[in-house]
């Protein structure tokens, strides 16, 4: 079942896996590289378009 607003699951993996950074940094107090926050901002950005474009459609 998807889950995603129509969003392939490919285009989640990134996403998904700077999360689970995110995740390991909040419990171990390591810092998060300014490299993978600023890959974040932009693809929650592209998200985000996505989304609102599902949302139109729909």
């Amino acid at each position: 079942m998807v889950k995603t607003v129509g969003i392939d699951t490919d285009r989640l993996i990134v996403p998904d896996a700077l999360r689970k950074q995110r995740n390991v940094a909040d419990y171990s107090g390591d810092l998060v590289e300014d490299a993978a926050v600023a890959e974040c901002i932009k693809q929650a950005k592209e998200l985000m378009v996505l989304t609102e474009t599902w949302l139109k459609r729909t």
